[in-house]
């Protein structure tokens, strides 16, 4: 029974470390900056700085990161290997919703995603997609669609731009003085809008994930 009790707590320890390391990685790799031991612990659940800061030195031993004097670094060549590092990516509503300004949104939860989907680097959010005007590019009613905020678009990118206040997704061409947004449907009413350069970009599609996901 001890033995038992032992692994288990062994277990437990050792899913905090790699939580915290891949936090502390999450953090420097989006901002640049090392977080503190107080938001550290607040991530992980611990209340104490020295819980802590135990925690640094067996992510050390471990070649995790080196934990001297106070300060964190990670290896600048090598990182242990981990299955996966994720950041929090905000579900701000759907594709219907007026988006004003995103930052005005209260998101309607925080997924993690995959830093290998949504890069370092960039302001990323969510939206759940509603209808069927472009099913033929992967983006099914009811689908999470990953966007990554920016204002402005390539050829043929997937877009989600405000209209009308209004959000819509489509894919974004310039054809002579105009732009125009063309939906990618199974459905033959889906028509194509045509607009001046004054309409606002909020992003361009990254990734659509299945609706069944959230």
């Amino acid at each position: 029974m001890w033995t038992a009790a032992y692994t288990r707590a062994m277990n437990r320890t050792r899913n905090k470390d790699l939580k915290g390391y891949a936090f502390i990685r999450n953090a420097i790799i989006q901002s640049g900056i090392t977080p503190s031991l107080r938001e550290i612990g607040k991530a992980i659940g611990y209340r104490s700085p020295r819980s802590v800061q135990l925690m640094l030195q067996r992510l050390g031993k471990q070649g995790f990161l080196s934990y001297t004097n106070g300060t964190i670094r990670l290896p600048l060549r090598k990182t242990p290997r981990m299955s996966e590092v994720t950041v929090d990516v905000p579900l701000v509503g759907s594709v219907a919703c007026g988006l004003p300004s995103l930052a005005d949104q209260e998101p309607e939860a925080v997924i993690p995603i995959s830093t290998k989907i949504a890069k370092p680097g960039f302001t990323y959010f969510l939206l759940r997609a509603r209808g069927n005007s472009m099913n033929k590019s992967g983006i099914k009613d009811k689908d999470l669609v990953l966007i990554r905020q920016q204002p402005v678009a390539r050829e043929g990118d997937r877009v989600v731009a405000l209209i009308n206040d209004d959000a819509t997704i489509k894919h974004f061409h310039r054809e002579r003085d105009v732009v125009v947004l063309r939906p990618n449907s199974s459905e033959k009413f889906h028509k194509p809008i045509i607009l001046s350069d004054e309409f606002i970009i909020q992003g361009v599609v990254v990734e659509s994930l299945p609706a069944n996901i959230y």
